[in-house]
Formats: structure tokens, sequence, C-alpha cells
């Protein structure tokens, strides 16, 4: 017998985040979390997205051994100011069981129905900048630090029950020349001089800490034509820069700004944390700091993140520049293998820039809707 058991406080989603560590072990390809991040971004004290997110968790039960977890999410911005009455659905694993899937959707099922919602959709974290899409493609591909690790049973699951495909993005891993491709190169300098722009590099993080507002401004710029976007907040921002800054690295960072000095693109890219966080397995102590740092000053491999692009700059070859300087960083710090970050599969522009590498499309992940 299925039984569902919400956790109704704080000290209790310790059950809730551990339980994937049950059920993937010490599995080669995932990546876990680490335990104390997951429950302060989980802690509505802690995590400003809650002055406007509500969430509840569930944990499935079987002979009172847990054998699944799932998220409701409502995130009231996208319910009342995009018209989107939607809920979430999301941290969801589970045993290969469809009854068990079934149970735990059906809470988030009831869930939305109770606030008078008219779809759900997942897997989807709390806003646009946690993690979203399950796993459909890679299952033999280490995940990395801000995407979810599955296995082929959650689409199959989810199929079954009636759910259709909403999103799909995709993933590569590209190769990473001793050289800038002839043709990056030669388009980099000519935007440049077309536009008067210039490479903008970070010393240390006290400085890139100083530029990190403008990043997260662009951010809203570059997206917010997007009919799902919701733009982020202040007290958001804050929040982020305080959960990621430890894992960044200056020069993983490029800014391009214009004549002004203003920043008018950015980069994201990080040290590959996957192989380190399976060594930490969840604790930063007393070795997981260890193996974290290690990837962080002395990568074998690197994880492109996020790009931002002022609206009036886009589609002008500004990433040209982006991928030039990047290639150079890489080359630098002795890094011959990036992996992109998941991207809509019908991005094509953003595609297009991989088709002048060695790429290999290695991942694909999607969400699920179905309606109430």
């Amino acid at each position: 017998m299925i039984t569902i058991r919400e956790l109704s406080a704080h000290d209790e989603l310790y059950d809730f985040v551990h339980f994937p560590f049950l059920l993937f072990g010490d599995s080669p390809y995932w990546a876990p979390p680490i335990i104390s991040d997951e429950l302060q971004n989980m802690n509505s004290q802690k995590n400003p997205v809650f002055n406007h997110v509500e969430a509840r968790y569930f944990i499935a039960y079987r002979d009172e051994q847990p054998v699944g977890r799932i998220a409701g999410i409502i995130n009231w911005l996208e319910v009342r100011e995009l018209n989107i009455p939607k809920i979430r659905f999301g941290y969801f694993d589970c045993i290969d069981d469809p009854e068990v899937s079934k149970a735990l959707l059906g809470k988030v099922r009831q869930m939305g129905k109770e606030k008078e919602l008219e779809f759900m959709e997942g897997p989807l974290g709390f806003s646009n900048m946690d993690k979203a899409g399950m796993l459909v493609e890679g299952f033999d591909e280490p995940n990395t630090m801000i995407t979810w690790y599955g296995l082929p049973h959650y689409a199959a699951h989810l199929e079954q029950l009636g759910y259709k495909k909403e999103k799909e993005w995709v993933e590569y891993e590209i190769q990473i020349p001793d050289r800038s491709p002839p043709k990056v190169k030669r388009f980099s300098k000519l935007i440049r001089e077309r536009y008067n722009l210039r490479n903008v590099r970070f010393s240390n993080t006290k400085e890139l800490l100083k530029h990190t507002d403008e990043m997260f401004d662009l951010i809203n710029k570059t997206y917010s034509d997007l009919s799902t976007y919701i733009p982020i907040k202040p007290d958001q921002i804050t929040h982020y820069k305080d959960r990621y800054v430890k894992y960044l690295h200056p020069d993983f960072i490029n800014c391009v700004a214009d004549e002004k000095g203003d920043l008018i693109a950015f980069a994201i890219t990080m040290p590959s944390f996957s192989k380190a966080l399976r060594k930490a397995n969840g604790k930063l102590f007393p070795f997981g700091w260890y193996h974290l740092l290690k990837a962080r000053y002395f990568p074998q491999k690197a994880a492109f993140y996020l790009i931002g692009i002022k609206p009036e700059y886009q589609n002008k070859g500004v990433t040209s520049i982006i991928f030039d300087e990047m290639n150079e960083v890489f080359n630098q710090n002795g890094i011959t293998t990036v992996e992109t970050n998941p991207e809509l599969e019908d991005n094509e522009a953003i595609q297009a820039l991989w088709e002048k590498y060695e790429n290999r499309l290695h991942k694909r992940r999607r969400t699920y809707r179905d309606s109430l």
C-alpha cells in the first residue's frame, strides 16, 4: 500500500532532500546537491522567492520505506502577472512503479484544483533561475550542478498517465580547439570594431561582484520578450549572489562593454563540479569543501551556464566576441571540453554557434503537462 505524507515542518525537509541519495546511491552519473544548499533554498525564511511562491512537499512510502518524492509549486507572479494558471511540480523522483508516480502527481493535482488553476507542468523549480526539465536522453552522462538527474522510467510513467510533452531542451558537449575557429576570430574582430566594443575581465571575485547587478539586469532585458519569463526581483538577486558566488571563477566570467564602459553582454561559464559533487556526496564537511575548491581552481572541464545580451545588440554577432574570448580562457586553463546549459530545442541561433566546433548532442530533457 502506498501512503503519501506531506512534510509540515522545515526540519522534516531533510528526508525530502535526502531521498535521491537512497534512490541513486553511488551512481557514477548522479552529481548530488549539497544538502545544506538545498535546505537553504527551500527555506521560506531565507529564500525571497517565497514572497510570491507557495510550495508543498510530499514523500511516498510503501511499508514505511520512502519510494518517491515531489513538490507542488505555485509561482503567483506567473499566475497573476503573466496570466498562466499553472501549478508546477518539481523535485520528482521515484522508484519504477507507475502507482507511486500517480499517487505523487495526484497530490499536486489536488493542490492545483484547490487553487482553481487549470493545468500542471513539470518538473520545474520555484522560478526561471531554478532547475527545470526531466532527463529523457543521456542517462549515462553526469548531470551538472544546475540540472536534475533522473531515470528512464520517470518519463515512461508520465506518458503512461497521459501527460504530454510541453517543452524540450538539448545539451551539447563541445570540444575546445587550441585556438578560436578562424571564422569566429574574424567575426569577433569585425563586430568589436563596428560597434566599438571591448572585453571586460575580472582579476578577483570582489571585482566581479561589483558588476553582478548589471548582469542580472541584462538577464531581465535579454529574456523579457519571452511570454513565460518571470523577471528576477532585487531580493532574489541578492539570494542568488549569496548562493552561487562561491562557485564562480573570475577568469570564467566574460563580459562585453560599449565605449561608455556599460555592460552590453556577458557569459557565465563555471568549472565543472560534477565529479567534485560526487566525491562530496552532499556534505561540505569534513572534505566536501576541498573537492569543490579543487574543482574551482584546477578545473579539467567547464560548463556553460548563462548568457545575457542587451536587446539592441542581439543578433548582431556579439556572441562571437564572447566565444573568441572564452576560447582563449579555456586554452589558458587547459580546458578541452565544455558542456552547455540546457537550451530550448528550437533555439536555432545559439545552436548554430556549436556548428563551428566539434560537438555532441548528449542529453535531452523536457517538461510534461496535463490539464486539471
